[in-house]
């Protein structure tokens, strides 16, 4: 070490950073770096959400298509395979209704369930859902279990 290479201890000199439109004698007065006029140049300037700089935004260019079903009955999917892995995994043992379902987090709270029929079931599960596919039901009655419909 000498005098050609001294410098500070790591992290003890901190950087301000510009100060900006603190009068012309600092160099970074009068537009503060905004440059002139225009809306960004202003205080309080915010672009909306999606603005392109004037150019038709996309959501107003691309047509609007299709339609949504109020009517529209959404279920929860939970199929065999997963019920045979809580079996295996010890989770549960001879029922599962919703509230299993719920504690498993395989539904929310507010869900309707459908057991749907991938996978192979071993287990004789006494089964309560909302709605099972025929191959599901058929899979847990061969297993020697039972569906039970809400």
């Amino acid at each position: 070490m000498d005098l050609s290479n001294l410098k500070p201890a790591e992290g003890s000199v901190k950087n301000q950073g510009k100060r900006i439109g603190r009068g012309q004698g600092s160099g970074k007065g009068g537009t503060a770096t905004r440059g002139h006029k225009g809306a960004k140049s202003r205080s309080g300037y915010s672009k909306k959400l999606g603005f392109e700089g004037g150019q038709m935004p996309i959501q107003r260019r691309v047509p609007k298509f299709g339609f949504t079903n109020i009517n529209r009955v959404e279920y929860q999917g939970v199929n065999l395979d997963t019920l045979q892995q809580l079996v295996d995994d010890k989770k549960i043992k001879d029922t599962v209704d919703f509230d299993t379902l719920y504690s498993n987090r395989l539904a929310g709270k507010n869900d309707l369930v459908k057991i749907l029929g991938r996978g192979e079931l071993k287990a004789k599960l006494k089964v309560s859902a909302h709605k099972f596919t025929a191959s599901a039901k058929a899979a847990i009655e061969a297993a020697g279990g039972e569906a039970i419909t809400l």
